[in-house]
């Protein structure tokens, strides 16, 4: 279950606007090398979460599977999207902190 902090982060790279949403964008910027972390929706379907989770694991990139469609949607400002590329670095790898049970400094 992703908490609260991520979805602000993935809030944050919305508006700083680094970030691809939707399963083909996704798809796409993974392929290109411009992804750093996926973020596939637990409600999603189970075909979606595999394919992408081959593609991730093809490509290196680290994938995470939580929170609702809803929320991640409304963290982002958009309305049914169940996959999120994070293209920001620094953000992925918070990210990835707070998701594997570290905090944010300060």
């Amino acid at each position: 279950m992703i908490n609260r902090k991520i979805l602000g982060l993935i809030g944050l790279a919305a508006r700083a606007r680094k970030i691809s949403y939707g399963a083909d964008s996704v798809e796409e910027h993974i392929k290109n090398k411009k992804v750093y972390l996926v973020i596939v929706a637990n409600d999603s379907s189970e075909r979606t979460k595999d394919k992408f989770k081959k593609i991730c694991e093809e490509c290196q990139i680290p994938m995470i599977i939580g929170e609702k469609i809803e929320s991640i949607s409304k963290a982002i400002g958009k309305s049914n999207k169940a996959i999120v590329g994070i293209e920001e670095i620094n953000l992925a790898n918070e990210i990835q902190k707070i998701n594997n049970g570290g905090e944010l400094i300060g």
